[in-house]
Order: C-alpha cells, then sequence, then structure tokens
C-alpha cells in the first residue's frame, strides 16, 4: 500500500537528536513528521547504548563495592547473579523510557511513521515500511539518524564475536573475553563482564587506555584496572578464526601470541549512518568518513536541510546529539540561535570514572596555547580517603595569558556528576581565583576540583603548594 503525507517538519531518526528536535518543533507550533526506522523511539542510546549499559554498570559497581568493603571490614559472601533477572531489570527500565517518550510524543502531536526514509527529491521522500510505503513532502527537514559500530576488516560472521549491541544483550557470561578497544565502550563493558565473572582481556592499538584523554588523567584508571584486568597497549588484533573450541586470534603487539577467547567484543567505534538515504537526491555529499558538513544552526548545504548529532562529527554524544536537535528545531521556527558551545563534557562510566571537559593538555599544545595547570591527588582529600577512593586525582587547565579556565578532567568516583561544575566555569568565563576562592562544602569529592584551582594561584593549603619556575631569559 501507498500513502502520502504532507508535513512542515520531517525528521529521521528517533534517538536523543531527533526525537528532541521533533518534540520542540512541536513546542514551537511547527507540524511535525518523526520517521524512525524501529517501532520505539528512543535510539541506540536508550535501547542498546547510553540506558542499559549503564543500568548494567551499576549492578557490577554494587558487586565491586562490596568486595572492596573488606578493607573496611566488612565482608560478603560471594553475589548469588541471576542473569535473567538482571536482563530483565534492564528491560523494564528501557520500556519505562520508551513508555515516556510515545506519550510525551502523543500529547504533542507529533505524526510517527516507522520505516526507513529516503529522499527521492529535494522537499520529498519516501518511508519504507514493511508492508507499505508513505510518500512524505516536507518544507524542513532534520537528519539525526545515528551512528553504527565499526566492523574489524576480515571479520568472521559467528555469534561469539559481538558488537556492543550483542554485549549488552547480556546473552552469557563467557570464562574469557577479549575486548577489541580500549577507549570508553570496551572499558565500561570490561567493567560489566569482569564483576560477573569473565576473564578480561583488553587490546588498544594506541598507546593508552581513552586515548582522547590525558594520560595522566587515565592513570588512575589503568592502575586500578592492570589489577584484575589483562592489558594490552600497543597491539593489534591480525586475525581472527572462528572454530569450535572458542574464537582464536593473533595479536601484534610487542610480540605475536594466537589465543583462544570464548567471545570477542569489537568496540573500536562507531561510523554515521549516512548510507542508504540518497543524500543525492538533496545535492548533499558526505565527506570521506560518512559525515555531513553543517553551520553553527545545523544546516548543510541545503539551507533548508539539517543534520544533528553523529551524522555531524566528534563527539559522537547522545548529549550533543540532544542539544543540536534542539538548535534545529528552533531555527526552523525563525528563532535566533545557533550551536557555539565552548565545550562538551565526556565521560567514562568506568570504575574509577573518568570525565574531561575543555581542551586536553595535547590539544591545547596543538594550537599553541601555553596554559597553566593545577593537578590535586585525591589522597590528599579528606572524603575521598574516608570512601576509599585515594587513588583519583583533579586537573584544571588555564590559559596563561588570559587566565581563563580551558579544560578540565577528573579521574575518581563520580567524575561524570563532578565535571559540570567546571564546564559551568569554563562557559562562563572563569578564572583560577573565581574557582579558588569560592566555598566548597567539607568534606566533599568537589573540594578537589578548588584545591586543583588553589594550585595554580598558589594558595593551596591542603598540600605544598608547586615550585614556580623562574621565567626563561
Amino acid at each position: 500500500m501507498t500513502h502520502a503525507h504532507t508535513t512542515g517538519v520531517a525528521v529521521l531518526g528517533g534517538g536523543p537528536g531527533g526525537y528532541t528536535a521533533a518534540f520542540r518543533a512541536a513546542d514551537l507550533g511547527l507540524e511535525v513528521c518523526l520517521i524512525e526506522e524501529e517501532p520505539q523511539l528512543g535510539g541506540v542510546c536508550l535501547n542498546v547504548g547510553c540506558i542499559p549499559s549503564k543500568t548494567l554498570l551499576h549492578a557490577a559497581e554494587v558487586i565491586e563495592e562490596a568486595r572492596a568493603a573488606e578493607t573496611f571490614g566488612l565482608r560478603f559472601g560471594p553475589p548469588q547473579i541471576d542473569i535473567a533477572a538482571l536482563r530483565g531489570h534492564t528491560e523494564r527500565v528501557i520500556g519505562q523510557l520508551r513508555t515516556g517518550l510515545d506519550t510525551l510524543c502523543k500529547a504533542r502531536k507529533v505524526t510517527r511513521l516507522t520505516g526507513r526514509g529516503v529522499f527521492t527529491g529535494p522537499d520529498t521522500l519516501e518511508v519504507r515500511g514493511a508492508d507499505e510505503i508513505t510518500r512524505v513532502r516536507f518544507t524542513d527537514a532534520i537528519l539525526a539518524t545515528g551512528s553504527s559500530p565499526v566492523r574489524l576488516p576480515g571479520c568472521p560472521d559467528d555469534p561469539r564475536i559481538w558488537d556492543s549491541t550483542a554485549a549488552l544483550a547480556l546473552g552469557s557470561v563467557p570464562a574469557r573475553l577479549l575486548i577489541v578497544g580500549g577507549g570508553v565502550i570496551g572499558l565500561e563493558m570490561a567493567q560489566v563482564y569482569g564483576a560477573l565473572g569473565s576473564a578480561i582481556t583488553v587490546v588498544e592499538m594506541q598507546d593508552q587506555l581513552i586515548p582522547p584523554a590525558d594520560r595522566d588523567l587515565v592513570q588512575p584508571l589503568f592502575l586500578a584496572l592492570k589489577k584484575k584486568y589483562r592489558l594490552c597497549t600497543s597491539t593489534r588484533v591480525a586475525a581472527l578464526t572462528a572454530t569450535p573450541a572458542g574464537i582464536e586470534v593473533q595479536l601484534a603487539g610487542a610480540t605475536e601470541t594466537c589465543e583462544l577467547f570464548d567471545a570477542v567484543l569489537v568496540a573500536i567505534g562507531r561510523r554515521p549512518n549516512s548510507r542508504g538515504l540518497d543524500l543525492v537526491a538533496l545535492g548533499l555529499v558526505p565527506d570521506a568518513h560518512g559525515f555531513l558538513a553543517v553551520n553553527e544552526r545545523q544546516q548543510t548545504a541545503a539551507a533548508h536541510i539539517y543534520a544533528v548529532g553523529d551524522l555531524v562529527g566528534e563527539p559522537m554524544l547522545a548529549h550533543k546529539a540532544s542539544h543540536q536537535g534542539r538548535v534545529a528545531a528552533e531555527v526552523i521556527a525563525g528563532l535566533p540561535t545557533a550551536f557555539l558551545p565552548l565545550a562538551i563534557p565526556a565521560v567514562a562510566y568506568t570504575r574509577p570514572e573518568v570525565a574531561w571537559v575543555g581542551l586536553t593538555e595535547r590539544e591545547a599544545a596543538a594550537r599553541g596555547l601555553r596554559v597553566d595547570k593545577g593537578k590535586f591527588p585525591w589522597g590528599a582529600n579528606g572524603r575521598a580517603l574516608t570512601a576509599g577512593l585515594a587513588g583519583g586525582v583533579t586537573k584544571a587547565l588555564f590559559d596563561s595569558e588570559s587566565g581563563r579556565l580551558v579544560g578540565a578532567g577528573i579521574c575518581g568516583a563520580q567524575a561524570g556528576e563532578l565535571i559540570h561544575e567546571a564546564l559551568i566555569a569554563l562557559e562562563m568565563g572563569a578564572n583560577a581565583e573565581d574557582i579558588g576562592r569560592s566555598v566548597h562544602a567539607h568534606p566533599t569529592l568537589a573540594e578537589t576540583f578548588a584545591c586543583a584551582a588553589q594550585m595554580v594561584t598558589g594558595t593551596i593549603t591542603d598540600a605544598l603548594p608547586p615550585r614556580r619556575r623562574a621565567p626563561k631569559p
């Protein structure tokens, strides 16, 4: 069957970028059609990404905290893990959020179409469902089609070789799990499966874990993980072979080895879902990596076509997508708005967590920007010591010329929550004195950010102030 539909705004993709754009546009009085290939809204983030992973990570954290409590004189027996119940709890959380999105969509009278959207002209597209096609004519369109996991070249098709979606399905807990990729996704899944009983090996091509972050920020995490997992940096997977006994993997690093694993998780990145949309009908051509170029108003080269989220480049984060979706909707409605954040925070929900915002030291150096660094060890923080969290660190980077905060990082418990003080300080143009003189509650982990600033101003009392180098002649 074929149907016809006319709308003001067509939104392709029902993830955080897409549904935020659709809901905001509807609130601004625009007629909106939301097109999603899957029957449910939420995209990767809700259904096979952020939400299920954080649910499982919470369970893993409870297990690991119970083990760590021995240092306080508290001993618990081995956990009795019901995988089916854990999977069921995760599904209930996802289901509750899906229901919430459905309710919000109906309340805003957003038209939903299920199927794959393919452009047929500059202002027309087809939504190809299982049994019907809907031809849609639109005035403006917002592309929010997200991304998909990257596969290893030459990787065999075997159910024991997982991507992140398969790992989050929690079908089984392998005795020996290889994780290819030492980035955020790989390390979060290492924590989940390690807590559930898998022996974990992590392979990373670069010379450090979480390569986008500064090495000294990741170091406390590295020291914690190497006690639990086998970590192989500067190592690549040369070949994978599926055998009845397991997945045979050739690893090439300092030495070459051939090892057997019960499952392999490939977490080496994601690529934008720009293929299959027939963008040529819009006069748009993605770059070599599949990304679409946009301006600060989220407009592509075709002014009535907008793109947001993973489709427009790094960082591929749900919170970036939702903010860009909001901007696109507001621009279409005629509001004077733009997506011009100074920084976007990133978080690895590992144990300990790693969070950073703004420039790293490497990025500052690449820009030729001189920075003053304040770095405060959590071993000198009372709250961290009381909770057994002394291995953490907080650092802050300030422009040596203007004095303004340009970057910050935290490695430690709740880093993902704590980093937002740094985000607001950066956006508001705060300097080290502004932060260091702001009264923080004691004892708290948040104090460490003020202490990092005081390391720069030389007013620190909770540690010895750093020696100031004499200026070069």
